[in-house]
């Protein structure tokens, strides 16, 4: 083996975020670009020689140049043994399974999740620690750090190995193990779920169900798992085979960009159960017969059922949301007495929840819901969940929200936003409104009293770490919310992420349009932040 060393500079934009580092396919084509961020990434990590690693993605456009220059900069680095998905595939939370299973050191997912791909697309790339979780902030800090003063990266002279082929090879001394990138994620569903309930349930003459995995990573899962294995009808998956551009599409689960989905659930002929998934297959949208569940509401129903299901039958030991996530999953768990938390958005922070048994199921309004058997959120999971409940209580999707908002009240939620805002913007206006917080408690705003304006801050009750700056929360007294968010998965512009929510616990009222519902506080919030005046934009581009 030869080991070159290649002179580089560094870059100074290769801050990872809560999902890693995300650049369109041309800036990490750019010479010495993703060699940069890898080199940086095993410098941040010290002497891993011996180790091995995980290396997949979620099929998008680069990924398998992306894992040629990877695995020959790890053999170059000492790296003992990579654990490949074959044809570079691993959905996100199979990555976080395969990292588990077989006890690897870490693992390199590369994916801009729910990100438009192709030639002019994104790409994106992020490392998992040894549970199958995200790198929490001290890696990530240090990956970065290392990345400005970078100065040479390793590799080695070597043709590429074949990715399609599932078995053992080497590179120049490094062990390549390329796997079926569905079978132990199938394994780790079958362990979890009654698969014998579900496959009765889908051989049911009345019940059906529609998954659209959108032409990203899950359809080989879901094609495997709901119709292979639990016997749902052919075709059952829709748009399941994974395309380099996703079909040309915006691979993000929810009403707006899943819309042959939404067609297929609000006709008149609609199947019993809807669901898709994203880009890198860690993402959920669940909707009933004309009848869409938001995120939050979901969380809540799944902890209030999770007895129904094997994995869970002996009870929960908390439950974890992110700030915006409606509190809706706060009053199932005082219900049941166990521990909730709050914690910033990115699923890293629940990490340290999960491992320290703090808590067992997770969730985050942006259509993502996890648990305990790995450390990432994970679609078609939270799929098989519900479809785990429909079996065992026999009723719609519909009775079974509405049964839930009359035992513990309905958090009306809404998220709307507004994506691709010039940054400059975006940050004044978030600047402003954070300079108008000390003025705002105890302001009367849509016949309501501010109870509390703050910049959301954080401490790690497992680690006493402490994350600051993580959103913008207006708190009124009766318990509904208003939060602000730039989010930080988008490679154009800024995306500004407005969340409203308003409890209400009257049953007669629970059946009401949510937008129109939340219209008072909705306007509340356009004139606190001076959204459409800053941003000239009168309308949401998603509203969810």
């Amino acid at each position: 083996m030869t080991i070159m060393s290649v002179t580089t500079a560094a870059f100074t934009d290769q801050r990872p975020g809560t999902s890693g580092l995300r650049k369109k396919v041309t800036v990490f084509q750019q010479a010495h670009y993703l060699e940069n961020f890898v080199q940086s990434t095993f410098n941040a990590l010290g002497n891993i020689e011996g180790i091995t690693l995980v290396i997949g993605g979620d099929g998008r456009f680069y990924n398998e140049q992306a894992i040629q220059t990877i695995l020959k900069m790890a053999a170059a680095n000492g790296v003992a043994k990579a654990i490949v998905g074959q044809n570079g595939l691993l959905s996100t939370p199979a990555a976080s399974c395969v990292i588990r299973k077989y006890n690897a050191f870490g693992g390199i997912i590369l994916s801009a999740s729910h990100n438009p791909a192709g030639p002019d697309g994104d790409f994106g790339i992020k490392y998992n620690i040894g549970n199958g979780g995200p790198a929490p902030e001290n890696i990530t800090e240090a990956i970065f750090q290392q990345s400005q003063v970078i100065s040479e990266y390793l590799t080695i002279d070597n043709d590429d190995i074949s990715l399609s082929t599932v078995g053992s090879q080497t590179l120049a001394g490094m062990a390549v193990e390329i796997i079926d990138p569905v079978s132990d994620y199938a394994e780790l569903m079958a362990g979890l779920f009654n698969f014998t309930a579900i496959k009765a349930l889908l051989a049911e003459a009345d019940f059906g169900i529609c998954f659209d995995a959108m032409h990203a990573i899950t359809g080989p899962y879901a094609k495997q798992i709901l119709e292979n294995q639990l016997g749902a009808a052919a075709g059952s998956v829709i748009n399941g085979i994974p395309l380099t551009d996703f079909g040309q599409g915006h691979p993000d689960p929810n009403l707006t960009y899943a819309k042959e989905l939404v067609e297929v659930m609000f006709s008149t002929d609609a199947p019993t159960l809807g669901a898709a998934s994203d880009g890198d297959g860690d993402r959920n949208m669940i909707i009933g017969a004309n009848f869409f569940v938001t995120p939050s509401d979901s969380l809540a129903i799944m902890a209030a059922n999770a007895h129904l299901i094997p994995a869970y039958k002996n009870g929960l030991s908390g439950i974890a949301r992110s700030m915006p996530t409606s509190q809706a999953a706060d009053r199932v768990a005082e219900h049941l007495g166990i521990e909730s938390h709050e914690t910033p958005t990115g699923w890293k922070f629940f990490g340290n929840l999960l491992d320290a048994d703090r808590a067992t199921l997770c969730g985050e309004e942006s259509f993502g819901t996890g648990s305990n058997h790995i450390r990432e959120k994970d679609g078609l999971w939270a799929v098989l969940f519900w479809l785990n409940i429909l079996a065992e209580r026999k009723q719609s999707v519909a009775e079974i929200v509405q049964q839930h908002w009359q035992k513990f009240g309905r958090n009306y939620y809404t998220r709307h936003d507004y994506e691709a805002i010039d940054s400059q913007i975006a940050k004044d206006l978030m600047s402003e409104l954070e300079n108008k917080l000390p003025t705002l408690t105890g302001q009367t705003l849509a016949g309501q009293t501010i109870s509390y304006a703050d910049n959301f801050s954080y401490t790690d009750p497992v680690d006493n770490s402490v994350s600051s700056n993580q959103g913008i929360r207006i708190g009124f007294g009766n318990g509904d919310r208003i939060i602000f968010r730039l989010s930080g998965t988008g490679t154009q512009g800024a995306t500004l992420r407005v969340y409203i929510e308003s409890y209400q616990d009257d049953s007669d009222k629970q059946q009401q349009d949510t937008q129109q519902t939340l219209a008072e506080l909705i306007q509340v919030a356009d004139d606190l932040a001076d959204i459409t005046k800053r941003t000239g934009r009168t309308t949401p581009t998603v509203i969810t």
